[in-house]
């Protein structure tokens, strides 16, 4: 076997490609989950200090 028919068998090779796309979405996936975890971890800190002010008798409204 000579470079180019080496070269074109490697081009013509789509074997690897899928074990590529899966680590893409598994990526994003993972990226989403990152995302939804911080926000909702931002909004229930935000809860609990507002109940526990409303606790100590400050008048804040924590039904938002």
């Amino acid at each position: 076997m000579n470079f180019r028919s080496l070269l074109t068998e490697f081009v013509k090779d789509e074997s690897g490609l899928t074990a590529v796309e899966y680590a893409i979405a598994g990526g994003l996936v993972v990226g989403g989950m990152i995302a939804a975890f911080v926000t909702l971890g931002d909004n229930a800190t935000a809860k609990i200090d507002c109940l526990g002010k409303a606790v100590n008798g400050a008048t804040t409204d924590c039904s938002s």
